[in-house]
């Protein structure tokens, strides 16, 4: 089942490239006219800005259909794929044109999406994959997408939403958790269980594998800490597992953002330590989070990273800037936290997007600091 088609990534901020109007059917064509080898990554300089705090996807468009070294049967007619808003293929239901971004994104923010299809076990999520290979159609996996800026416009394309969200408790301490399990029940249930390391999940609107992807952290603690291997689906569907030992991590920083042939993260086996306060720990980080971030409003989390080497946050900088509670069109930023942005009720990604650049250049001409997105911006095409 050797997928031949060439990978299409896009991994840095759409408002790191210059252009007018937020044209994106422009930025985006130019992109694919530039590609080489098997990845173009649009980035300022040599570190991509891949941010995937709460959900990890790749975007991925074939250069030309796919072929296989064996015959393949087609699950369904073309003319009943082209004509009907739904379909099964494969045992996968197909939804087309009809689901909203705007339901998939914690930021409620996105036109529909030309296909969808929800999974919940590695074999489906490999199929999913190997239809949208073999049919030629770009495809994002997402899991919470709670730091996924979707466009108005929609996404030309198939949404593959991951709900790979069983729980293994392998042995005393030793956990095998689906990368579509909710990281906030994951740090809850650890802590419950008498286990530290994870207790800043707790709170995290986001998934074991975008945690993983991202290496989130909080309160002095990261996922990397506790990771003991992860399983990974690579494009030509081989199934690989990575000791921790063979990854690298560093601040919003992972190993699996260079992978080239990553599909998706499918698990994570954690390894922590016992510890008779990690509940009351995991309690407190919760309410500190609680009284700090406007956790009920919809939002994407932090936008920003915090700088490294200034030793003040995104967010402190943000409001030294005077701009706490500025509000632009149906976007705003908000009055508990500087450094999350809040859709007030049909804000656009237009609004967001302008919204951010502004706060980039008020910071940048204030303080002379380039802040750069945690957030990941999904072109609709």
């Amino acid at each position: 089942m050797g997928f031949t088609s060439k990978m299409f990534v896009v991994s840095s901020p759409i408002s790191d490239v210059k252009t007018s109007n937020h044209d994106y059917k422009t930025l985006f064509k130019t992109a694919r006219q530039c590609q080489q080898h098997q990845m173009v990554v649009l980035r300022r300089n040599k570190h991509p800005q891949i941010s995937l705090y709460a959900s990890h996807y790749h975007i991925m468009k074939p250069r030309h259909k796919a072929t296989t070294t064996t015959t393949t049967t087609t699950c369904i007619l073309k003319e009943e794929r082209d004509s009907s808003p739904s379909f099964t293929s494969c045992g996968l239901k197909f939804i087309r044109g009809k689901k909203l971004l705007s339901e998939l994104s914690t930021w409620r923010i996105g036109g529909p999406c030309n296909y969808f299809v929800q999974v919940s076990d590695r074999t489906q999520l490999l199929s999913a994959i190997r239809y949208c290979r073999e049919h030629s159609i770009r495809f994002l996996i997402i899991g919470k997408g709670s730091n996924c800026l979707f466009d108005d416009s929609g996404f030309d394309g198939c949404i593959i939403l991951n709900r790979i969200d069983f729980f293994e408790e392998v042995k005393s301490g030793i956990y095998r958790v689906g990368s579509g399990y909710p990281f906030n029940q994951l740090g809850v249930r650890c802590s419950n269980d008498g286990f530290t390391g994870l207790e800043f999940a707790s709170g995290v609107p986001g998934s074991v594998g975008g945690g993983a992807y991202m290496n989130a952290g909080a309160n002095g603690q990261e996922i990397s800490d506790v990771i003991s291997s992860v399983e990974i689906l690579q494009t030509d569907g081989r199934l690989e597992t990575i000791n921790q030992n063979d990854l690298a991590f560093s601040y919003r920083k992972s190993s699996f953002q260079d992978m080239e042939d990553l599909a998706a993260i499918v698990a994570v086996t954690f390894k922590i330590k016992p510890f008779p306060l990690a509940r009351e720990q995991q309690k407190a980080y919760l309410t500190k989070r609680r009284l700090s971030q406007p956790l009920g409003e919809r939002s994407a989390g932090s936008v920003f990273k915090n700088p490294e080497g200034v030793g003040v946050s995104a967010g402190e900088l943000i409001e030294k800037a005077g701009l706490k509670g500025f509000r632009l069109g149906n976007a705003k930023i908000s009055e508990v936290h500087a450094n999350f942005f809040i859709n007030c009720g049909g804000s656009t990604s237009k609004d967001m997007i302008e919204l951010i650049n502004l706060v980039k250049e008020k910071v940048k001409d204030k303080f002379n600091v380039e802040l750069i997105e945690e957030i990941q911006y999904v072109s609709p095409i």
